[in-house]
């Protein structure tokens, strides 16, 4: 975020992109949207003129209610990733943002 978007209350300014990450990008072939695949398109999602995103929950789940039933906050669900594939994605977040 640029400090020009800050001045213009991003808020009111910017576009959001709510991510399902279930359904979004599969990258390990498993059927099954991941972490690893909302990284990946991060440059596709800026080129369409994204400015933030908004992942729905990620967290360790019994997933009785589609994730949103969170046992453990402080662990990824394991059909998402890990904690280093979270990791992985706010860092390239961070950079494509600021590039």
């Amino acid at each position: 975020m640029t400090a020009a978007m800050i001045e213009k209350a991003w808020w009111k300014e910017a576009t959001a992109y709510q991510i399902y990450p279930r359904s979004f990008k599969d990258s390990n072939g498993d059927g099954i949207g991941d972490l690893n695949g909302v990284t990946s398109k991060l440059d596709y999602l800026k080129d369409l003129g994204i400015d933030l995103i908004w992942i729905c929950p990620i967290f360790a789940s019994p997933n009785d209610d589609n994730g949103y039933d969170i046992s453990d906050y402080q662990d990824i669900m394991a059909d998402f990733g890990t904690m280093q594939d979270f990791d992985r994605l706010l860092q390239k977040r961070t950079s494509v943002a600021s590039s």
